[in-house]
């Protein structure tokens, strides 16, 4: 009888490894994911899908953004990069070892450049947005664009003035330094996705879904997508959403793509 009860203690100690190794297994897949312009991490647009990837057993962190409702632009976009690395130390710090950079809107851009400077796992762009280079953010901006150079050129590029933004075709004022406007508003600068798209590092996966009902799915995936490195795990996909609501509606196709990762 007392060895019995000893074997069935045995069995339930060795089951009960068996179980931590695996949720530590499950856990090893962390996902910063970025807020868009204008937002923050929770917005309804990220509440949704970071909880899913939570109950999926991923590894989460939503940090709030130099573009955050509160504080649109506080820091240049290069300087943002940095706030990534201490998100992604987070990750590291609780065990993940596959880092995903996600992001819905400009945070979508933002991940894009970041995967260019910092090696990541993979990139999951969620209804893009930002593009400087575009004729509307062109035509509409050109004007304080020139403006923030001038000041630049003048010695005044840490001085703080208003300029104009745009989000989803609505224009704005925002308040912030020439050097940091122009940062992330120079059509010929580093947030053109395109072109960051073409650099991700090598190996990098690249998953990009955008919404029917979102003017960039107009553009298809030859506008940004098609320029990445070819890999077996890179997917573009297209769902039943608008610009706000993909995060959403795109959960599971994310929650499914960031699996096949988990079982390598």
């Amino acid at each position: 009888m007392l060895k019995s009860r000893i074997l069935v203690c045995f069995v339930s100690i060795v089951l009960s490894l068996i179980a931590l190794v695996c949720s530590a297994s499950d856990l090893s897949v962390g996902v910063v994911f970025l807020h868009g312009k204008g937002g923050t991490p929770s917005y309804h647009s990220m509440t949704g899908l970071s909880a899913k990837l939570r109950e999926n057993g991923f590894i989460v962190t939503v940090p709030e953004m130099p573009y955050s409702k509160s504080r649109i632009y506080d820091k240049s976009y290069q300087d943002t990069m940095l706030e990534i690395d201490d998100a992604v130390a987070y990750l590291k710090n609780n065990g993940a070892k596959d880092i995903f950079i996600a992001g819905h809107s400009l945070g979508a851009n933002v991940a894009l450049h970041y995967a260019t400077r910092t090696s990541v796992k993979g990139v999951i762009a969620i209804a893009p947005g930002h593009s400087p280079e575009s004729n509307i953010m062109r035509t509409k901006l050109a004007a304080d664009v020139e403006r923030a150079k001038k000041m630049i050129n003048e010695g005044q590029g840490n001085k703080a003035a208003r300029f104009d933004d745009i989000n989803q075709g609505r224009v704005f004022s925002i308040t912030s330094t020439a050097n940091i406007y122009v940062s992330w508003f120079d059509p010929d600068g580093s947030a053109i996705m395109p072109k960051n798209a073409a650099a991700l590092k090598p190996g990098t996966a690249l998953f990009w879904v955008v919404g029917t009902r979102d003017p960039l799915s107009k553009a298809g995936s030859s506008y940004a997508f098609d320029n990445a490195q070819p890999n077996p795990k890179n997917k573009y996909i297209e769902v039943d959403s608008d610009h706000m609501s993909t995060p959403t509606v795109a959960a599971g196709e994310i929650v499914n793509w960031l699996n096949t990762f988990k079982q390598q």
